[in-house]
């Protein structure tokens, strides 16, 4: 190794910014790894490089005895005293062992390692600095397509965009430039892994911040960012100057800023609505374009019912429930959407449900005396009509007898019929009895009418 090699790492060191110490030491590692596989040494070697000259020596450090067993991991009191006269018996000591031929040798590993560490010291500084970036946007070009995987081309390395992070509703090209928002960068052996996205609602924010100098300044502060790449994002805005108006600055003169967001996102829709502090507000303007009544909020379970006009029932919704998914998303409150009509008539049943259970009860109270007069009318009308019937109670005996007798009698049939055939006989005698008594009995009234 010689001076040339020196100052070629000096410019290296201002190229690469890599520093000329950690080369040197990396090199001295490599030597030592092809000392010992060169020269088949296991022995416990050193390599220094002298950084003015560039000369190599290598050491091998060895133990002071009074009679060598090993020659490679022992010396002799008196050689070991020839390089330090301050050694004693035990003590270590290096000895030069540098071969003849090993600046050819060192020559070619420290080619190979300088290279190696040029790569690893570029893969870092271009993870560092995408590193930094992690959180923010960038251009890139499609390079090509891998699976469902899109390359992109970033000047020194490449980026990955994943299916999951593509707009459905867009068409990519090789060759295309396109705004890209840096989710994570992660160091692999390969080098830094940089994945990026089209949907992140981050990727919105930063083109807001480029496209309004206001946002960009602190003037207009964006609050809340919900969105449905491709399709429809809604922002909220908010200024603490007074003079300042959020929304207009961000839309522009005739919707000049925004469509220049919406140009860079291929026609997806945006919506700006002004931030509040108080829920009920914030709701509100949230489902913009839709007119808003009144917001009935649920505090413990964050639920908020909101009443809209008929006609804007469907316009509050969105197509899809679109519109109120990105309202709930940006306020952090569930939304119970109603139209006038069924939260007045809701309003009407619960107030007569309330109402009813009282007056039922009431009726239930006057009913009862009602029911209790009508039995008493009905005991003294029985009481009443007793007397007419005596006249008749001559004939009630056996009217009884004759009564209880049927009874018995149709009792019995009705056993008969699950009696055997031998009792058929039995219950057709009974039977003509019957009949007889019966004539008699009609004979027995005629008389008396």
């Amino acid at each position: 190794m010689n001076v040339e090699f020196l100052h070629a790492l000096d410019d290296i060191e201002n190229e690469k910014d890599i520093p000329k110490e950690i080369l040197l030491e990396a090199i001295e590692t490599a030597l030592v790894s092809a000392y010992k596989k060169d020269f088949g040494s296991k022995e416990n070697v050193r390599v220094d490089i002298d950084p003015s000259s560039g000369d190599v020596v290598v050491f091998s450090r060895r133990k002071v005895v009074e009679e060598v067993e090993n020659k490679n991991f022992e010396i002799t009191l008196e050689e070991a005293r020839e390089i330090d006269s301050s050694v004693e018996i035990g003590d270590g000591v290096e000895v030069e062992v540098t071969p003849a031929n090993f600046g050819r040798i060192a020559a070619q590993t420290a080619k190979q390692v300088v290279m190696q560490r040029i790569r690893e010291a570029e893969r870092d500084v271009i993870y560092e600095h995408y590193k930094q970036k992690e959180g923010e946007f960038i251009t890139g070009t499609i390079q090509r397509f891998h699976n469902d995987y899109i390359l992109i081309d970033m000047g020194k390395t490449e980026a990955l965009l994943p299916p999951s992070e593509q707009i459905p509703s867009e068409n990519y090209s090789v060759g295309d430039r396109i705004k890209l928002y840096i989710v994570e960068v992660s160091s692999t052996n390969k080098g830094p892994r940089i994945l990026v996205s089209r949907t992140h609602p981050g990727l919105l924010l930063r083109l807001f911040e480029i496209e309004i100098p206001e946002i960009y300044d602190g003037t207009v502060e964006i609050k809340a960012v919900a969105r449905e790449a491709g399709k429809r994002s809604k922002v909220a805005v908010y200024s603490e100057n007074k003079d300042v108006d959020p929304v207009g600055a961000c839309v522009g003169p005739r919707g000049s800023r925004v469509q220049a967001v919406v140009d860079q996102l291929n026609g997806e829709k945006i919506d700006i609505i002004a931030w509040r502090e108080k829920p009920a507000e914030l709701i509100a303007n949230a489902l913009n374009p839709a007119e808003v009544n009144e917001v009935i909020l649920n505090e413990e379970d964050k639920i908020a019912k909101v009443v809209v006009p008929d006609f804007q029932l469907s316009l509050a919704i969105g197509k899809e429930g679109q519109n109120a998914r990105l309202a709930a998303k940006l306020t952090g409150w569930k939304v119970d959407i109603k139209k006038q009509s069924e939260y007045e008539d809701g309003e009407v049943e619960e107030a007569e449900s309330g109402e009813a259970e009282p007056e039922e009860a009431e009726d239930d109270e006057t009913a009862e005396p009602e029911a209790a007069d009508e039995e008493k009318t009905a005991e003294s009308n029985a009481e009443t009509v007793e007397p007419a019937d005596k006249a008749d109670q001559s004939a009630e005996p056996a009217d009884k007898a004759d009564e209880t007798e049927e009874s018995r009698e149709d009792s019995a049939a009705e056993r008969d019929t699950s009696e055997p055939e031998e009792l058929t006989a039995e219950a057709e005698e009974i039977s003509e009895e019957l009949e007889e008594n019966a004539g008699d009995r009609e004979a027995e009234k005629q008389p008396e009418s």
